[in-house]
Order: C-alpha cells, then structure tokens, then sequence
C-alpha cells in the first residue's frame, strides 16, 4: 500500500470513528474540498507534510495518535 492510500484510508477511518463530516475536517483544517478530495482518493503520489498535520489537528489528534496504527507500518508501505 501507497503511503498516499495509507493516510486516505486512516482519515477515513477517523472520520467515521468521530462521525464527522468531510465538509466538517475541511472547515476545520482550512483546507479546500478539492485539496481534501486529492488526499481522500490518494491522487497524490506523496503527501505534504504541512497538510497532513493540518489534517491531524483538524481530527484533534496528535502525530504520533495519527500514525499509531498497523497501516503504517514500513513493511506495509509501498514508497514511492
């Protein structure tokens, strides 16, 4: 699996535990819908970093809370 798709599948993850809202995570991490569709579909080959903890924070997370999960682990990333 991509490191694009990893993060993609665990903001979904999080949103869905959370029951919030693509429109909500946008709003709150000041990001454009079309920016957090890109990184939702993993059309990104890599992720910018700054993004991505403007994401995590939207979630209310830490870094470490954000990739502290198997789907990161570097056995099971494809690095492109």
């Amino acid at each position: 699996m991509t490191l694009a798709n990893a993060v993609s599948k665990r903001i979904r993850t999080i949103l869905s535990e959370k029951n919030m809202t693509q429109y909500r995570l946008e709003q709150n991490a000041g990001i454009s819908h079309s920016t957090m569709n890109c990184f939702l579909n993993a059309r990104y080959k890599s992720c910018n970093l700054t993004t991505v903890v403007l994401i995590i924070r939207a979630l209310g997370m830490t870094i470490a809370e954000f990739f502290d999960d198997p789907i990161f682990e570097i056995e099971n990333l494809i690095v492109e």
